[in-house]
């Protein structure tokens, strides 16, 4: 939706005298509490208004009195917090809701537990058919590749299949290998590695596109499997305060099913729909891509941003490396070559695309900066906003180059703290050097970068709360309060809030609509229980969303339940 005359102004930051406002009564007014803008001109605010979906009020309790009508429903904040809707910049939202109801394994943290819990879903979805689900945690099993035989022993008798909780590998038992036709033969594909034993034979374990051997063979999703997971998804959003979600992987399916749900006014959140794209093609898929942009582009849904993969992750030693693995001549593989990198990443440009490129190793970062700037030399400078996600390890020369490039950097916060991947699988294959580097936040913030925060979910958790804490501590969430891991890549608040908001809607070109509490723009708000500026960021993790609204509607919580009635 556009906004028009003097709504465009006041949307792009040019604040509206107090009486320009209209005198009509509200629809809601909210009062008595910390109103955070995410509007620099005007941070800070007591009170605000929203009248047919739009904010027609920010100030103070005195002038949101005279908006009060007959029907305005009036909030008492009662010293809590109002907020604009959080915006999830990288998230798998259609496959995660469809993983929502599979065998989830992500919170299972022993082998023991994640036996049982394997047995316990077999059991409950009983058959010859494929069992299949996600989220085994690398660190649980010796360097993260566990057997086909561990599986075979809770599901010997049909085909048995989980992703893992990174999205880059899978855990295959002996009917499953042998319906893919895996043998000690078969040679790693493309891109992809088949984890072995001491004889040669398939261990069970897949990297990267090797798990694609036997994905190819689980029965095919629907659109309508994705329509159904979307709404699971979107429930989980809503309740977490999330207002917007980049799915950063969408594949035709899962935009039909984006597209079904906006033609019918179900959809609770606004949705980019960054284009997967072909790793084994180039240039040639451009053309379909502008043709999907068209057709999937409606409403609430944008596909104006392609998808592109330039490596793995460290913990499978699948990322792109400037120097070896420790104790290896191994770099790790780039999904593309430089060349390759280049030329797609110019013609998506020169298509008028927004780029959003995966990169966790420092190799698989320069590659893709210099891919940006290769487009630039080629197309000329525009408003482009791509963007580069995990940023896992950049190397010191390429950081400042986000801010020479206008490159967004699409961190995933909740990932910066010392937890078992990092001590038990990253560390020991980068070594001390390289460790003490890893997810830059602060070095990137102080080099004049953009930061934009994501999830990733469900890979991990989607809950921004917990996310905005490990910023600004560095801590396990769940931990005790102590000192920081690498304590210079500690962001503020303020900015984590920031990209969590009105950089999440600039990254997605929307700030002209949302991301702020600005008079104009679509009410996209929530009710924390808790101001986050007045309480430990030790806290922050165990603060609730009471109430969450897209343009106006209550999407998540009861407005009653808060007035206290």
């Amino acid at each position: 939706m556009k906004l028009r005359g003097s709504l465009i102004a006041c949307a792009a930051g040019i604040a509206l005298p107090a009486h320009a406002q209209s005198a009509a009564p509200a629809d809601f007014v909210f009062r008595g509490g910390t109103v955070y803008t995410s509007d620099s001109a005007h941070p800070r605010a007591s009170a605000a208004a929203v009248t047919r979906g739009r904010i027609t009020y920010v100030g103070d309790e005195a002038g949101a009195a005279k908006l009060v009508g007959a029907k305005t429903v009036v909030i008492d904040l009662r010293g809590r917090m109002l907020l604009p809707g959080f915006e999830d910049s990288h998230v798998h939202p259609a496959s995660g809701g469809v993983a929502l109801g599979e065998c989830k394994l992500e919170l299972d943290t022993t082998r023991a537990m994640v036996l049982a819990k394997i047995a316990k879903c077999a059991h409950e979805t009983p058959g010859t058919g494929w069992l299949r689900g996600r989220g085994w945690q690398l660190p649980v099993f010796p360097h993260a590749n566990p057997s086909r035989q561990l599986l075979d022993s809770v599901v010997p008798d049909r085909p048995a299949y989980f992703r893992s909780a990174d999205g880059h590998g899978a855990w295959a038992n002996t009917k499953a290998l042998a319906i893919a036709g895996i043998t000690a033969a078969t040679p790693d594909p493309p891109r992809g590695r088949i984890e072995r034993d001491a004889s040669g034979a398939p261990s069970g374990t897949l990297r990267e596109s090797a798990a694609d051997l036997v994905a190819r063979k689980l029965p095919a999703r629907t659109w309508q499997d994705y329509v159904h997971g979307l709404r699971r998804a979107m429930a989980l959003a809503n309740r977490l305060g999330i207002t917007s979600l980049t799915d950063a992987d969408a594949d035709t399916l899962m935009m039909l099913a984006y597209v079904e749900l906006d033609s019918a006014s179900q959809l609770t959140t606004r949705i980019m729909a960054t284009q997967a794209t072909d790793a084994a093609a180039g240039v040639e898929q451009v053309p379909r891509l502008i043709a999907q942009r068209t057709r999937y582009t409606t409403g609430r849904v944008r596909a104006t941003a392609a998808k592109i993969y330039a490596d793995g992750v460290i913990e499978a030693k699948t990322a792109a490396l400037l120097e070896p693995y420790v104790g290896t001549t191994d770099r790790g593989p780039a999904e593309r070559t430089p060349a390759s990198m280049d030329s797609l990443v110019t013609a998506l440009d020169r298509a008028g695309f927004q780029v959003h490129i995966h990169a966790i190793g420092d190799r698989a970062v320069r590659m893709s900066l210099d891919a940006f700037a290769a487009a630039r030399a080629a197309n000329g400078v525009r408003d482009s906003r791509h963007q580069i996600a995990h940023l896992e390890m950049i190397d010191t020369l390429d950081v400042p180059r986000f801010a020479q490039l206008g490159v967004l950097a699409n961190f995933q916060p909740l990932w910066a703290y010392r937890d078992s991947y990092v001590h038990d699988l990253t560390e020991p294959v980068i070594g001390p050097e390289r460790s003490s580097r890893l997810y830059p936040l602060g070095s990137v913030a102080r080099t004049g970068g953009t930061i934009v925060a994501g999830s990733d979910w469900n890979v991990s958790s989607i809950n921004p709360l917990e996310a905005i804490q490990v910023a600004v501590t560095r801590r396990d969430p769940d931990g005790p309060p102590g000192p920081p891991w690498l304590p210079a890549e500690v962001v503020s608040l303020d900015r984590i809030l920031a990209a969590y908001t009105i950089v999440g809607a600039r990254a997605n070109f929307q700030e002209n609509e949302t991301g702020s509490i600005t008079v104009g723009k679509a009410a996209d708000l929530i009710v924390l229980d808790h101001d986050l500026t007045a309480i430990s960021p030790f806290e922050i993790h165990a603060t609730h969303v009471l109430l969450t609204m897209l343009e106006g509607r209550v999407v998540f919580g009861d407005v009653n339940a808060i007035r206290g009635r």
